[in-house]
């Protein structure tokens, strides 16, 4: 199946179980980026959610509590069609094996803790595109 590179990134959902994180990273993507952000405390919210907002990117923590970021994506792999919404995985994780993990379940990229609030939009952004113009899915 051939994306549309017509579209624009408009809602991201974020997942994120770290309130603070959580905050910084939606006030940054909403008033940087101009993207509605909904915001998902854990795993199994964003696995209700998902599927009713249908966003155009998914930014997903790789460790919390529950289901983990890699489970998520597992499970919302298996019970809905992604093939139109980017996954980007954000995370203190960034060993190349893990990387290399994360983009093997699927992921259009990874957001590497900390990051920098005034550049998450663009990172996030630029993801979106490369999500856009690969071959396949």
């Amino acid at each position: 199946m051939t994306r549309s590179t017509s579209r624009t990134l408009e809602t991201v959902v974020l997942v994120e179980d770290d309130a603070d994180i959580r905050i910084v990273a939606t006030a940054a993507l909403e008033s940087i980026g101009g993207f509605r952000v909904i915001a998902c405390r854990s795993g199994e919210e964003a696995l209700r959610t998902i599927p009713q907002v249908r966003p155009d990117l998914v930014l997903l923590d790789v460790v919390m509590p529950g289901l983990d970021g890699p489970q998520t994506l597992t499970q919302l792999a298996e019970a809905y069609d992604l093939s139109e919404t980017a996954v980007v995985f954000m995370t203190g994780r960034v060993k190349s094996e893990e990387i290399k993990e994360y983009l093997a379940l699927g992921a259009a990229g990874v957001v590497t803790k900390p990051f920098d609030p005034m550049g998450l939009a663009d990172q996030v952004q630029g993801m979106w595109d490369r999500h856009l113009h690969s071959p396949g899915s």
